[in-house]
């Protein structure tokens, strides 16, 4: 009996020893199939990706939303979002549900004990019993045990382990980008707001404008001054100005319903904004000078997590091909009277080690070569996040690069257009020119400030596009931090690496 329990104690020191073991390959993470710095040329701005930007680069990061965001009315629009978002919940639930299963992958690594009562009766006829007479035998047994637990010597339990740990890690990286995605909408969807509380303020201005041109046009042609076809041009103009306000108003009505929806509930009127000018949401930042704050994003944090689980899923592919040894244990206590089942002498212990060794199975074979192809297909999806990471990084550089400059034009063309509208105006007055020459003047003008809004829209929006593609604007709970500092300590090395 004494043999018997070092040969068990010595099986589980061994367990305990070799379990740390995983056969998964040393994870290197792959190289960035992007430029180590960002693009420049003409159409980019350098204070954009200089060393001199304040903050640049890195402290993106560090810059959270609150701080980003500099209208107090659209701050707490955010975070009205952050709080109902149904797409956020979602994304919340999944990570949850993602740890879960990683708890249930995780607890396979300890025994499952379980404690039992039983009782059993038997009759044995006389011509079976050795002492030919009928015998009724009564048991009853109390049991604590566990039943084939695997004993990790090679890895296997523990590499899928890691895998289910890295595709909750990946989910917790979806719910940033959720976050990221949810935060930029709320703020585009305020400036289209504003933009088109702005161009409906504009059309309202014209048209009132181009109704006391009708009425102006419409008293030369009833003293004969001008002729019935300027009358109809005239009023055609109204029209299209009025058509212009019309579309205007359905696209507020829109961005309010857009917002309402990322809100999770209506949107409080006194939160709106009254209009485009003198708006400025948010500061302006930097990218830096290097691309590798693109690693820290959360989508493509996701995506090397899933890389990471794939490596993780190898080692269990390879551990497949070496013996499975499993132990089935038991203490407990046995008598053929239920008084007896406690009583000194009625103990009993057993324990059962089993070996399976694999000799052929084509699975084991197939499942490792699907494998390590999923490897190489999540690194293609890693890299693919990275390159789509940095294009649309080098997209708002160079929008953000030009942007100032077609503004600029703009202003100077929207002033232009506005003293040449002045001068019709004032030559139609006194009949130097016809009607054509302040037609077109008008329809430039409302064409070019409707042009003018949407390009400082455009330049707003793109100070809010740089900050969420290099990665800013999400930010965990003091509990959210601290639980996955946990899970990630617990790490294996190579992932860590």
């Amino acid at each position: 009996m004494k043999k018997n329990r070092i040969v068990l104690l010595s099986m589980l020191v061994c367990a305990l020893v070799v379990g740390g073991c995983t056969m998964a390959p040393k994870y290197e993470r792959p190289v960035s199939p992007v430029a180590p710095e960002w693009p420049t040329g003409k159409a980019y701005d350098p204070t954009k990706v200089s060393e001199q930007g304040t903050p640049e680069g890195e402290d993106v990061l560090n810059l959270r939303w609150r701080e980003f965001f500099t209208d107090t009315k659209l701050r707490e629009l955010i975070g009205i979002a952050l709080e109902n978002n149904r797409q956020l919940r979602g994304a919340r639930l999944s990570v949850e549900y993602y740890r879960q299963l990683y708890n249930i992958q995780r607890s396979d690594l300890f025994p499952t004990i379980a404690g039992g009562l039983g009782a059993s009766s038997q009759r044995v006829p006389a011509d079976l019993s050795g002492t030919g007479q009928r015998i009724t035998t009564d048991r009853y047994d109390a049991s604590l045990g566990a039943a084939s637990w695997e004993i990790d010597f090679f890895g296997r339990i523990r590499s899928l382990k890691d895998a289910a740990m890295q595709e909750y890690l990946a989910t917790e990286q979806a719910q940033r980008s959720a976050q990221i995605a949810v935060i930029s909408a709320v703020a585009k969807s305020y400036l289209n707001i504003a933009s088109a509380q702005e161009c409906v303020a504009l059309d309202e201005k014209l048209i009132a404008s181009y109704r006391d041109t009708y009425e102006r046009v419409k008293r030369n042609y009833d003293l004969g001054l001008v002729s019935e076809i300027d009358v109809s041009r005239s009023a055609s103009q109204v029209a299209v100005a009025e058509r212009s306000a019309a579309v205007y108003l359905q696209l507020l009505a829109q961005s309010k319903n857009s917002l309402e929806f990322l809100l999770g509930g209506p949107v409080p009127e006194e939160l709106l904004p009254e209009g485009l000018r003198g708006l400025n949401p948010s500061r302006e930042v930097s990218a830096g000078i290097s691309s590798e704050i693109l690693l820290k994003r959360p989508d493509v944090l996701a995506a090397e997590n899933k890389l990471l689980a794939a490596n993780a899923n190898i080692g269990a592919a390879r551990a497949a091909y070496f013996p499975r040894i499993s132990l089935t244990a038991a203490i407990g206590s046995a008598s053929s009277e239920l008084s007896g089942l406690f009583k000194s002498g009625s103990g009993y212990w057993s324990y059962a080690p089993q070996l399976v060794m694999p000799i052929f199975d084509m699975r084991t074979w197939s499942s490792h070569s699907a494998s390590k192809v999923r490897k190489e297909m999540m690194i293609s999806e890693y890299e693919k996040s990275i390159q789509s990471a940095f294009r649309e990084v080098a997209d708002v550089l160079a929008t953000l690069g030009t942007v100032d400059q077609q503004l600029k034009a703009q202003q100077d063309y929207v002033a232009s257009v506005k003293r040449t509208y002045e001068l019709a105006n004032y030559r139609y007055e006194g009949q130097i020119d016809n009607y054509l020459s302040l037609l077109d003047a008008q329809r430039a003008l409302q064409s070019s400030e409707q042009a003018l809004v949407a390009l400082e829209r455009e330049k707003f929006a793109s100070q809010i596009d740089l900050y969420t593609v290099l990665g800013g604007g999400w930010e965990d709970s003091p509990a959210e931090v601290e639980e996955t500092a946990q899970t990630v300590e617990n790490a294996p090395a190579d992932a860590a690496e």
